[in-house]
Order: structure tokens, then sequence, then C-alpha cells
């Protein structure tokens, strides 16, 4: 039976990569030399990667035992002082997932160790896997213009001065002037006591938000912080200044133009057909049979451990479904979802985005204002490239086109088109106090990341 060179190779697409280059040389069909596929320096490796060479040909120029080394013994020390009690690094590279270990325990009482399957809190990194593809969808299908005023979508604030104009460019890049936070619960709370006309303590007709273990938000509540964002006051000069107050509205505004409620939107658009099957709000709610990693010792709030719920607590005035926060993952999930962007809106064959769309939301928006940010995406400094690893975010290898965000608890993700790499560093750095800062003085997560960015380029060492 004869076969065809375009036949092989439309049947090969289904095979592992490696395998099929193999059969593909043995065939004749693709040809190449070893010295082709290697290179000679740290150029040629750069250059090579980002072409998309062989990851074979790529991986045996590693010393994986060093790389091992290296990344065990900086999450160790990690430990050892206190950054976290566990953590687990996720690494891709061309869609397949070649590095995922786990660290240490849940917490210091060594109670259970760290597992693959794990779900964490992921803080704001809720901003670029929940709202931030709803927007982008909304925005392919024309609901939305990035460069025409907020209000025209929220007509709350269509007679607000200082917000009227705003637009959702400005907001989603940090350069609105929005004020950086509010903190809510205070408006929940007098003298360490629950005010009864905002909480109850069992789900009631109009007290069905449940923010956590017997406690219940009234519904209306979210009014009452929707009023005091448009009351808040908004920086006259326009530079960049981080905000998560737009995030809170973003919820209520996908559902106003999607006719769906913003969680069930996202399930069926994105999550379920990635296979991200373990992104979820409020997990221990819905019994989620994962094992949940827990976040803060909470004195003040909740008064327990919390664990399952979410910890940013204006997320969790919202009963736990928000855009700022809440949403719950494992590191597969988080891949699932960075792999999306990374192959700019394409995942198995299924396009979720156009690639434009992508490319927009990935670029950096306004750089000539000292304004590093995507659309919702986090970006590396304005010339990362020339800081040591101490000043730089996130690893000074990274690319200019590269993006992701962090998120409070102690989690991080962040995507290079150029060396088509995917990197997720979970942990909870918060447990059992948000006062934990070590995570940040020892810079953990960037120099986990640096790892392998000199993997690659064949500039590791173990010193």
């Amino acid at each position: 039976m004869m076969i065809t060179n375009r036949e092989l190779t439309t049947k090969l697409e289904h095979f592992p990569r490696v395998l099929s280059y193999i059969i593909l040389i043995l065939f004749g069909i693709l040809e190449t030399s070893s010295q082709e596929l290697v290179g000679n320096s740290t150029e040629a490796h750069k250059e090579l990667y980002k072409a998309q060479a062989s990851k074979e040909n790529i991986y045996r120029n590693w010393d994986n035992d060093l790389l091992n080394k290296k990344v065990d013994s900086i999450i160790t020390n990690g430990i050892k002082m206190n950054a976290f009690p566990g953590a687990q690094v996720l690494v891709a590279i061309d869609g397949d997932i070649i590095f995922h270990k786990t660290y240490g325990f849940h917490t210091y009482e060594n109670d259970q160790a760290v597992g693959p399957t794990d779900l964490y809190d992921i803080a704001s990194i809720t901003k670029i896997i929940g709202p931030l593809p709803a927007l982008m969808k909304l925005y392919e299908q024309g609901k939305i213009d990035l460069d025409e005023p907020f209000s025209t979508y929220w007509k709350p604030w269509k007679n607000i001065s200082d917000k009227k104009d705003l637009t959702l460019r400005e907001i989603l890049a940090h350069q609105a002037g929005l004020k950086p936070y509010i903190v809510f619960l205070n408006r929940v709370l007098k003298n360490g006591r629950f005010k009864k006309r905002f909480v109850s303590t069992f789900p009631r007709p109009t007290y069905q938000k449940q923010a956590y273990r017997k406690l219940y938000i009234k519904d209306r509540f979210q009014n009452q912080i929707f009023k005091s964002i448009a009351k808040s006051e908004v920086s006259a000069q326009k530079s960049y200044r981080y905000s998560g107050l737009a995030f809170l509205l973003f919820p209520e505004l996908i559902s106003q133009l999607s006719g769906r409620s913003y969680e069930y939107y996202l399930q069926k658009h994105f999550f379920l057909p990635l296979g991200a099957t373990g992104l979820v709000f409020n997990p221990e709610a819905k019994k989620r049979p994962n094992p949940i990693v827990p976040t803060e010792i909470d004195s003040l709030y909740r008064k327990d451990t919390v664990r399952g719920w979410v910890h940013d607590e204006n997320a969790s005035l919202f009963g736990g479904v928000s855009g700022n926060a809440g949403l719950f993952g494992t590191a597969r999930d988080l891949y699932l979802m960075m792999q999306l962007y990374l192959n700019y809106g394409t995942f198995n064959e299924q396009q979720f985005f156009r690639k434009e769309t992508v490319k927009e939301f990935t670029a950096i928006q306004y750089p000539t204002n000292e304004n590093r940010r995507g659309l919702g995406f986090d970006k590396p400094l304005i010339n990362n490239n020339d800081y040591e690893l101490d000043q730089a975010y996130p690893a000074p290898e990274a690319s200019p086109a590269s993006f992701g965000h962090g998120g409070f608890t102690g989690t991080f993700v962040w995507a290079d088109p150029e060396y088509r790499m995917v990197y997720i560093f979970l942990s909870n750095r918060v447990y059992p106090s948000r006062s934990h800062r070590q995570l940040y003085e020892l810079n953990i997560r960037t120099a986990v990341q640096q790892v392998f960015y000199q993997a690659i380029t064949n500039e590791l060492s173990f010193n």
C-alpha cells in the first residue's frame, strides 16, 4: 500500500511530536542534521527554540539532574525560611508538560503533603482566568469596544464626571486612575460583630450569597459596593495605578451583556471545553473531591483557617464569585488556560479567540507612560532584560512578548510566546498569616522561573 508524504504527515498530527519527527526522518520527508538541530552557541539555542525545533533536541542539552537540584534548592530553602509550607511548580514547553513537582505540606503542621491535583486559591490570577476571557469574547462579538467610554456599558457611571469618559482600555491597563482598593468588610462589621442587616448566619430568601460556613450576605449588598466604587476618587493624573475595583463590576457586566450568569458563561465557553474542570468558585460548598490548600488563619472575619472559601474579603462579600479573586484551580487547570493564550486563542484544534484578539490583549498598552501592563495581563518591566534577578520582574530572561499575572496568596502564572513556555507556581504563602513576605523577599517565583530560561539557553549552573 502506497502512502503519500501529505497523507503520512496528516496522520502523524495525532502522534507525539518527537515520535513524529523520527518517523518523518525515516521516511525522508524531514531532513536535518544534528548540528542544525542542536546549534553551537547560546544564541543558536535561543534562535533554534524560537523557531520551534524538535523538543527532543532541545531537551537533550539540558542537565536534568542539575535543573532538578536547582529548583529543589530554591523551593526547599523557601520552606525552611517560612516563605510557605508547601508549593508546586509546573512548566510546559511547546504544549507538553515537561516538569511538575510538588514540595512540602499544606501547613507547617505537616498534616498533608502537597499533591499535583490540589486546589489553590489563585487570588488575583482570577482576573485573567475569569472576567478577562469573557471580556475578550464579548469584544470579538462587538458587544464592547475598548476605546468607548466604559459608561456606555456600565450605566451607573454615565453621569459621574470623573468616570464617564474612562475607557475600557484604560481600565484594563490600570491607566484609568481608579483607586487601588476599598475595604468593604468594614461596611458589614461594627466593633468586631456582623451587622444583621447585611449578614445572616443562615440562608434566607434575600440572603443567598454564601461567604463562608454559616455566613450569608444580603443579595443587594453588592449594590452598596457598586455605589461606593462609583463615588470613589479618580486620580487626575493618567499614569499606571493598579486597581482591582473594576474587576468587582465585570461579573455583573458580563451577565448583562451575555444574558448568562458569569459563572455559567465561564464554564460553558472556556473551562469545560478546555478540560480545566478544576477551575471553580467555592470548592468546599460544591464538595469538590480534590484536596484544598488552606490560605490564612483568619482571626477577624471568618475566625477560622480558611480553606475552600476565597481568601479575599471583597470577593467573599459577593458570595465568593467575583472578578478580582475567587477562583480555585490546579496547576494543570492553569496550564490549560495559559496554553490557550500562548497558542493565540486555539487549543486542540478548537478556536476560542482570534489570534489578533490575544495579541491585542497581551500587548503593552502605554509604554511611553511607564506602564508595562497589557489589557488585564501583567507584562515584564520595561527594559526588564537589563536588570539583575533581584530587580527584574519576572525573570530577566523573559521576552517582552511574555505575559501573566500574580496572586496575593502566593501564586504566579506566566506564558512566553518566544520560548513557547508556560510557567505555573503555586503556594500558600499567606498561611498562617498574610504578614509572611519571605516569598517576595527571597524572589522565589522568578528565581525558579529563571532556572528554566537558563536551561533552555544552556546557561544553567549551580552556584
